[in-house]
């Protein structure tokens, strides 16, 4: 990972156009590519982003753009063409951190025990469908339930006990990497919870994936079924 905290201007120019003017901020280049720029604020939401599968190319800044005070220019793009400029000035910290492979959020009991119940009852999500593997790992780290529908298409399960847009965002990672693969792509996501946020509900439904609450005592009746009278 590169930190780079420097003065800098962004504009971003895709499905719609956003300019930040000239202040001292974070960027963050991660080791899958990402580049983010953060404020002093807004707990972990960056102000603008660019999400993988993109390229970074740094260059000299544009003679015009030097006498202004700019030092280097990031153009980072997309997979469909959308561009993130970012023109810095000053640079008062640049380094490079290699973390490693991370091993993943450590699950409570409740959430541990709803992705085993979904994992033994494939069928919640529908008819036809069978389970191929739990915690199925990719080079990012594990999602948590990796499916086949009734079609035979691969799908990727995130599971979470409350849903909120960092569990989309961690979903929507492992999605772009698994469709890289050839042997599984195209693959499908579905955020499954107990309950699920508005804003990540609408993050999720605006990356093409799906949503689904989940009823934890429906599903741990599934498994005492036989101990009921009735």
């Amino acid at each position: 990972m590169r930190l780079v905290i420097a003065q800098c201007q962004v504009d971003y120019a895709g499905r719609l156009t956003a300019h930040l003017p000239m202040a001292k901020r974070l960027l963050l280049v991660k080791a899958d590519g990402s580049v983010s720029v953060h404020a002093d604020d807004r707990a972990y939401k960056p102000l603008n982003w660019m999400s993988p599968p993109c390229s970074m190319v740094v260059r000299e800044p544009a003679p015009e753009s030097a006498d202004l005070g700019f030092t280097e220019e990031w153009v980072v793009t997309s997979r469909d063409g959308d561009t993130l400029h970012i023109k810095l000035g000053d640079v008062f910290l640049d380094t490079d951190h290699e973390l490693g492979v991370d091993p993943g959020l450590v699950k409570d009991g409740v959430e541990a025990h709803l992705q085993v119940l979904l994992a033994e009852h494939p069928h919640t999500f529908g008819e036809g469908w069978q389970l191929v593997q739990r915690e199925y790992m990719t080079p990012i780290g594990p999602v948590d339930l990796l499916l086949r529908d009734h079609t035979q298409r691969y799908v990727a399960v995130e599971v979470k006990r409350r849903g909120e847009i960092d569990g989309v965002e961690q979903l929507t990672r492992y999605l772009e990497l698994m469709n890289r693969d050839p042997l599984l792509g195209p693959v499908r996501g579905i955020f499954a919870a107990q309950q699920i946020k508005p804003q990540a509900r609408t993050l999720a439904h605006d990356r093409g994936i799906e949503t689904m609450l989940v009823d934890y005592d429906a599903l741990r009746g599934m498994d005492n079924a036989e101990d009921r009278l009735f």
